[in-house]
């Protein structure tokens, strides 16, 4: 696996190389270690910075390459992940606002639009990296997150929670709400959204990750944090869509911008896998009108 860890030398990259440390060491990861100067000046205070990082990196038996640059952070971000293929790229974040669309330092979410890799954003507190909430949408293509949250859950010996929320139906619908969150029946269902919860959670566990599926009724960005305040969560995954069109970047929905400014802990984008062909979608449809729980 590779890691590239971003720095400015600031305190915001100081936590996301101990973050990065903490799976890179577990995970043997081939770690780079990028160091970015806005301006000329700030390369000397910028070597001292790097150096005591790396330091944090080595202690955790990882030896990193050390690079330098200079200029815009997200151009440099993204010139080195097109010259080199990496698995995981972490970032740090600054706090900046607590209104308005964007909480976090600008740049945070243009390297997230701007690179293919997966982004772990470095914030809030973490003391330990126990408890990991995937926000799942029961589909497919979250087929990529799944697999490298497996593999970083199972660096560091966390458990997973996959977590789906339904719109609220009607009142008179109630029973097929206590219907749809019995998770036991769902994840025996035919269903397209049970047979997805049910591969989901079944790599994960593959991958030596202890799992459990909780669902939800309501709004969306709501019944996340609502599960974040009952729970305690050491690290939130959410996704990322590709924009169509000859400019490769990502979109952010509304459910990871808002996490993204309300997190009191580290999140991973993710990036979509492949949508389904069309054996996917006969699955689904067949899916769709199956009645019988699986076997």
């Amino acid at each position: 696996m590779k890691i590239l860890i971003c720095s400015d030398g600031m305190p915001a990259a100081d936590n996301a190389t101990r973050l990065g440390a903490a799976f890179a060491g577990p995970l043997q990861a081939e770690t780079t270690l990028l160091g970015i100067a806005e301006k000329s000046g700030d390369e000397t205070t910028l070597r001292a910075a790097l150096e005591k990082q790396a330091q944090w990196l080595r202690e955790k038996n990882v030896g990193p390459q050390i690079a330098i640059g200079s200029g815009d952070p997200v151009r440099q971000i993204v010139d080195q992940t097109t010259k080199e293929k990496y698995d995981l790229v972490v970032i740090g974040a600054r706090k900046t606002a607590s209104t308005g669309l964007y909480w976090r330092s600008a740049k945070t979410y243009e390297v997230i639009k701007s690179i293919s890799p997966p982004v772990l954003v470095a914030m809030g507190e973490w003391a330990q990296l126990k408890q990991f909430l995937v926000c799942t949408g029961g589909k497919e293509f979250i087929e990529n997150a799944i697999q490298l949250t497996g593999k970083l859950a199972s660096a560091v010996h966390a458990a997973v929670t996959l977590l789906h929320v339904m719109a609220e139906p009607p009142a008179i619908y109630a029973d097929l709400v206590r219907l749809e969150e019995d998770v036991d029946l769902l994840l025996q269902s035919n269903s397209e959204l049970g047979a997805n919860l049910r591969t989901q959670k079944q790599d994960l566990e593959k991958a030596g990750v202890p799992t459990q599926v909780h669902v939800r009724h309501g709004i969306v960005v709501d019944q996340v944090f609502n599960e974040v305040r009952q729970n305690q969560f050491d690290l939130i995954v959410t996704g990322s869509s590709q924009a169509r069109g000859m400019v490769r970047h990502y979109i952010m929905g509304d459910l990871t911008l808002s996490i993204l400014n309300h997190a009191d802990c580290p999140v991973l984008v993710a990036r979509p896998g492949a949508a389904a062909g069309p054996l996917g979608l006969w699955r689904s449809i067949r899916r769709a009108f199956a009645t019988t729980p699986a076997k």
